[in-house]
C-alpha cells in the first residue's frame, strides 16, 4: 500500500498579507513584467548551476543542456515557466517562496562552503519577482526538485496569505516548473505571438536558450541565445540595451550611460557597463558592493566576490566577460588574479575618459549624472594608488561665482586672478550657510572664486588629494590667507595693461598704512587676548573680513575646523584646538571698542562686549558655545540697554 503524502499549510505573517497585496495590485503596471521575472529567475537558476558544476559536475547528470521552456495550454488557461536549473527543496520552497522580498540568492550564499562564500551573488530578487504571477493568475502551483536531491515537492498558493508544500508522487528530474492558473481576463497570456513578444522585448539577451512550447509537438526557440555584450554595436538596438539594463540592475528608466567595448592586447575582455538616471537606494550602504557581473567565456563566475571596479564606482551596472581567465577559477586565486587588477584599471580609466568627455559634450545629461553621483565619484581622490587628477578633472563644483551651477576645476582655473597661488575652498553644511559666511566676505569682495564643499566627502578628500596642476588647494579658514597679495598682483597687471607705471611709492605708502593700523590696534588686541584667554589661540586683524566684525580661523598648520569637529563628534578626537579670532579693523563694532580703550568707566562693557563677540563667531562657524546661559545674559541687556 503506498505512504500517504502530507500536505502540509502554512500562512504569510499579517504584514505580508499587506505587502502581497499592494505588490500584486500596485508595484507593476505593465503585466507582462510577471513573465520577465520569472524567465529572469529561471535564467539565475541555470547559473546558479552552471557555475556549482564546474565545482561538482555530477549534478548535470544526463541533463547537461541547460534550457528555459514556456508551455502554453490554451484549454486549461495555463501558463508554465520551466527551468532544469538547480532547484529548490522543501527547506528552499518555505524560505524562498514564503517571504516576500526574499532574496532566494542571499541565501544559496550562505549555503556555499568557507572557502566559497560570497563566491556568488546574482541579480535575482526571487520573492518579490516571483509574485508578480499573482498579477495575472489566481493560483500558482510550483513542483521542483533541487540538483543532487531525490525528491521532487510541490508549493501551491492562491495569493490569499497562505500556501501549501506536499511532495511530488511524480518523478521529476532536476529544476523548477511554475504553473500560472491565469485570471478569466488575462487571455492574452494564452496567445503565444504575445509570449513570444515578451521575450524578444525583455529577454531576448539571456544566453540561455528559451523554447515555447503550444499545442501538442509544436515548439520554438524564441531568443537568440546569445550574450547581448558579445553581439557587434551596429546589431543592437537602444531598446535592446535598455531592456538588458532593467534586467541586470533591476531598475527603471533608462541609463544616462552605455559603454559597449572590446579590449584586446596583452588581456582581452569584452564590457558593457551602464551608468543609471537614478540613484540607488542603497548606495551609501556600508554593504554595497560593486556589482559587476564577471563572465568567462559568456559562462557567469561572480558578481562582487572581486573588484572589478574601485568602490567609488560602485554605481556602474553591468557585465565584463574575459576568455583570459580559467573557467574553475576559485574566488581566492581571482582577489590576487593579476588578469582583475589589469581590468579593474582598464575599466576605471575608460569609464573616468569616458565620464570627462560626457561632461562636454552633453553637459546637461553630464550635470544629472554628477548630481547623482558626485559625492561617491570623490570618494575616489581618498583612496590610495588613485590618479586624483583624473577624477578631479571629472568633478563639478558650486562656487562663489557660480552658485546655482558646478563648474570644472579648470574652469577655476581659467578664473584665477593675478597672483593667486591656491585653489581656495571652503567646507559647510549647505551653500546657503557658506555664502552667508563672513569667512567668504573678502573673497567675493575682491572677485577671488572660492569653492564651496558641502559633502561630507569633501572634508576628507582635500587633506589627501590636495594640488592639481601644479595649484595647491587651500582653505579659507585657514590664518595665513593673505589676499592683499592677490589684490596687489591685479591691480599691478591691470595698470601694466593699460602701459601705467606701478608705484612704488604707494606700495610703501600702503605697508606704512599698515604698520600704523596694526599699531593703532595693538592695545584692543592684547586686551581681547586677556579676556579669552585659555579660549583662542590668539586675536589677530583680518586679511580677508568686510561686513563682519570677527570671525575663527584655524592655524596655518591646523586641522579644517569643520573636519576637526567632526572627528570630535565621532570620537576620534577627544577635542578640538583653540582657533584664531580674527576681527576686521574696518568695522564700527571693532572701531567703537578700540575708541574706548582709555575710559576705565567701560572696560567692564568692553569685555562683556568681547565674549559676545568671541560667541557670535562660534556660532557663524557652528562651533559650540562653551557657555550659552551666558552668551544668552549678555545679549539680552544689551538688548535691553537698546530699547
Amino acid at each position: 500500500m503506498p505512504k500517504e503524502i502530507k500536505k502540509e499549510k502554512f500562512e504569510f505573517g499579517v504584514e505580508i498579507k499587506k505587502i502581497l497585496k499592494l505588490m500584486i495590485h500596485s508595484l507593476y503596471t505593465n503585466k507582462d513584467v510577471a513573465v520577465r521575472e520569472l524567465i529572469s529567475n529561471a535564467s539565475d537558476a541555470c547559473d546558479k548551476l552552471r557555475y556549482k558544476a564546474n565545482l561538482d559536475d555530477s549534478l548535470l547528470g544526463d541533463d547537461k543542456d541547460l534550457k528555459i521552456q514556456i508551455e502554453i495550454d490554451e484549454e486549461n488557461h495555463t501558463l508554465s515557466i520551466i527551468d532544469n536549473g538547480i532547484g529548490m527543496d522543501k527547506k528552499d520552497l518555505i524560505s524562498q517562496l514564503g517571504t516576500i522580498a526574499k532574496s532566494g540568492t542571499e541565501a544559496f550564499l550562505k549555503n556555499l562552503s568557507a572557502d566559497d562564500n560570497k563566491n556568488m551573488q546574482l541579480i535575482g530578487q526571487f520573492g518579490v519577482g516571483f509574485y508578480s504571477a499573482f498579477m495575472i493568475a489566481d493560483k500558482v502551483t510550483v513542483i521542483s526538485k533541487k540538483a543532487g536531491k531525490k525528491k521532487a515537492n510541490i508549493w501551491m498558493s492562491k495569493g490569499d496569505g497562505e500556501y501549501t508544500i506536499e511532495e511530488s508522487k511524480e518523478d521529476y528530474l532536476r529544476g523548477t516548473k511554475i504553473t500560472l492558473h491565469l485570471k478569466e481576463e488575462e487571455k492574452n497570456f494564452v496567445d503565444k505571438f504575445h509570449i513570444e513578444h515578451i521575450v524578444k522585448t525583455y529577454s531576448d539577451h539571456i544566453d540561455i536558450p528559451v523554447e515555447l512550447i503550444w499545442e501538442e509537438g509544436k515548439s520554438k526557440i524564441v531568443n537568440t541565445g546569445s550574450a547581448l555584450w558579445a553581439r557587434p554595436k551596429n546589431e543592437i538596438s537602444k531598446e535592446q540595451y535598455q531592456e538588458f539594463y532593467r534586467h541586470i540592475s533591476h531598475m527603471p528608466g533608462e541609463p544616462c550611460m552605455i559603454l559597449h567595448n572590446k579590449a584586446e592586447g596583452l588581456i582581452e575582455f569584452t564590457n558593457l557597463l551602464f551608468i543609471p538616471d537614478k540613484r540607488p537606494f542603497d548606495l551609501f550602504h556600508p554593504d554595497r558592493m560593486v556589482r559587476i557581473k564577471l563572465y568567462v567565456k559568456k559562462i557567469f563566475i561572480t558578481e562582487d566576490a572581486i573588484k572589478l571596479l574601485p568602490r567609488y564606482l560602485r554605481f556602474v551596472q553591468g557585465v565584463v566577460d574575459s576568455s583570459d581567465l580559467p573557467l574553475n577559477i576559485n574566488r581566492e586565486s581571482l582577489q590576487y588574479n593579476n588578469m582583475i587588477t589589469k581590468i579593474n584599471r582598464a575599466l576605471t580609466k575608460r569609464i573616468l575618459s569616458e565620464l570627462n568627455k560626457k561632461s562636454k559634450k552633453d553637459p546637461e545629461v553630464y550635470e544629472k549624472i554628477w548630481e547623482n553621483f558626485g559625492s561617491t565619484i570623490k570618494e575616489g581622490l581618498c583612496e590610495q594608488g588613485t590618479n586624483k587628477e583624473d577624477i578631479l578633472k571629472i568633478c563639478r563644483f558650486n562656487t562663489s561665482k557660480s552658485v546655482d551651477k558646478g563648474i570644472s576645476i579648470d574652469e577655476y582655473i581659467e578664473r584665477m586672478k593675478k597672483g593667486q597661488d591656491f585653489i581656495y575652498y571652503i567646507t559647510g553644511n549647505s551653500i546657503a550657510n557658506i555664502e552667508n559666511s563672513p569667512q567668504v566676505e573678502g573673497f567675493k569682495s575682491r572677485e577671488i572664486e572660492v569653492l564651496y564643499l558641502v559633502d561630507t566627502v569633501d572634508d576628507f578628500w582635500v587633506t589627501v588629494a590636495n594640488e592639481y596642476d601644479g595649484k595647491s588647494f587651500k582653505s579659507i579658514t585657514r590664518s595665513d590667507v593673505d589676499l592683499n597679495k592677490i589684490s596687489d598682483e591685479s591691480k599691478k597687471k591691470s595698470e601694466d595693461d593699460e602701459g601705467i607705471e606701478f608705484d612704488d611709492d604707494k606700495k610703501k605708502a600702503d605697508e606704512k598704512a599698515k604698520d600704523i593700523t596694526d599699531s593703532k590696534y595693538k592695545s584692543l588686541l592684547e586686551l581681547m587676548k586677556s579676556v579669552l584667554d585659555g579660549k583662542v589661540e590668539d586675536v589677530k586683524l583680518s586679511k580677508k573680513l568686510t561686513n563682519s566684525p570677527v570671525c575663527l580661523v584655524a592655524g596655518a598648520n591646523a586641522m579644517d575646523i569643520r573636519l576637526e569637529r567632526y572627528l570630535v563628534e565621532q570620537k576620534q578626537l577627544i577635542k578640538g584646538k583653540l582657533k584664531i579670532l580674527e576681527i576686521n579693523p574696518e568695522h564700527k563694532i571693532i572701531k567703537s571698542l578700540n575708541g574706548k580703550l582709555g575710559t576705565k568707566d567701560e572696560l567692564d562693557n568692553l569685555k562683556e562686549t568681547i565674549k559676545i563677540l568671541f560667541d557670535e563667531a562660534c556660532v557663524l562657524e557652528g562651533e559650540p558655545v562653551s557657555n550659552p546661559s551666558e552668551f544668552a545674559k549678555m545679549l539680552n541687556e544689551m538688548l535691553q540697554n537698546k530699547i
